[in-house]
């Protein structure tokens, strides 16, 4: 039966549509997992002094796993005097709270009604007072880092980094879906931190593992409001001209969900957080781009960009789908899917790539589900703070 000519050149003018939006996104993929293979740059030069850190753990509903967070970082083997630890204590117990002030951090509680991570760190700012750092840490209450953590941010700080990201790693890969998690993360590694420093441009922020001069964190977290408070920080930076280092063998260790309904509300809140900082920000574009502000007007062309899972599953839907119409039509859709599958596999690292992944690509399919549907629901998450529960 042959399709009808108006039908017919209907669906072709979406195909090519869709087939451009998806091409970009892959050559865009493609090109930074490229680089992202390249040798590892040269780490910086071990400090000649040895500078002052505040260290801040937000923590919302965080008592399953804060004290042990606490505990791993005052191993660190950095000097005592230079490094002092706060926690932001928000909707924890009294016992939690004492706990963690007899392990060496101090500690300020927040009471509001509808927390997020930008509240907790302006309180932090406003408890500290007068008080002069040189740098300021800002760690997830799950993450735990290694002995030399803030001797390796204070060598890349005194080589002229005054916004860094480390490298934010799975602590645990013990369920498919937290597996799948692991994976998507180190991807955005790959592309979005190491394969950018690797071309010479900002790397992503991620929302903890991060640093940044404190003189100018003071001076600039009263403009970070939202739920997006990483996304809020990244245009702030960018805007400036700062450029954001990332540090590949610095990591921070990450609890992984575990589970599709915790992977759906963490997804959700990310998504709208792009989204809402995207609307406010896209006016800039056209500014960044004449201004040759590169790293901002790449960080929005991100934005845009829809997410990878979703990239893959709308490749391999047209390019099957278009088997049925005109097989002709499906070439290009195939070779735009194998190009971002190899994509992926540059980008993922070898100690990930085993026998478990390879049972676990299964879930693909539902991960795609999960971000297709949340497309629709990410109107007012970014409002309030979506909790991801930790330790469970």
């Amino acid at each position: 039966m042959t399709i009808p000519y108006v039908i017919n050149n209907t669906i072709h003018i979406i195909e090519s549509i869709m087939f451009v939006i998806t091409a970009i996104s892959v050559i865009y993929l493609f090109f930074f997992a490229l680089f992202s293979m390249k040798e590892n740059l040269p780490k910086n030069r071990a400090a000649k002094k040895k500078n002052k850190f505040l260290v801040l753990f937000p923590s919302y509903n965080e008592d399953r796993v804060i004290i042990d967070s606490i505990r791993e970082f005052m191993k660190q083997d950095y000097p005592r005097e230079l490094y002092d630890v706060l926690t932001i204590s928000d909707h924890m117990t009294e016992k939690t709270d004492e706990a963690i002030k007899l392990l060496g951090s101090e500690l300020v509680v927040a009471t509001y009604e509808n927390s997020t991570k930008a509240k907790a760190l302006n309180l932090a700012i406003e408890y500290v007072g007068d008080r002069e750092y040189d740098v300021v840490v800002i760690l997830d209450a799950d993450n735990w880092v290694d002995t030399n953590f803030l001797d390796e941010l204070n060598n890349a700080y005194y080589s002229g980094s005054k916004a860094i990201q480390a490298h934010r790693i799975a602590k645990n890969r013990d369920t498919g879906m937290a597996l799948l998690d692991a994976v998507s993360e180190e991807i955005n590694n790959s592309i979005f931190r190491r394969g950018h420093v690797r071309v010479g441009m900002s790397s992503a922020l991620i929302g903890s593992g991060m640093a940044f001069d404190y003189k100018w964190f003071k001076q600039n977290v009263k403009y970070v409001k939202t739920a997006a408070e990483d996304k809020e920080i990244e245009v702030l930076l960018l805007k400036e001209g700062i450029y954001i280092d990332f540090l590949n063998d610095v990591f921070v260790y990450d609890e992984k969900v575990k589970n599709e309904a915790v992977f759906a509300k963490q997804r959700r809140r990310w998504m709208a957080a792009q989204v809402d900082t995207l609307i406010t920000s896209m006016r800039d574009f056209p500014k960044a781009v004449a201004q040759g502000n590169w790293d901002y007007a790449d960080k929005l062309f991100q934005w845009m960009m829809l997410p990878r899972v979703m990239v893959m599953g709308f490749s391999l839907l047209f390019a099957i789908g278009m088997l049925f119409i005109d097989w002709v039509w499906s070439i290009k859709w195939w070779i735009i899917f194998i190009v971002l599958v190899y994509s992926f596999a540059m980008a993922i690292p070898d100690f990930l790539v085993d026998e478990k992944l390879k049972r676990t690509v299964r879930k693909l399919p539902l991960v795609f589900l999960i971000m297709f549907v949340n497309i629709f629901r990410i109107r007012n998450a970014n409002k309030k703070y979506l909790h991801t529960e930790k330790g469970v």
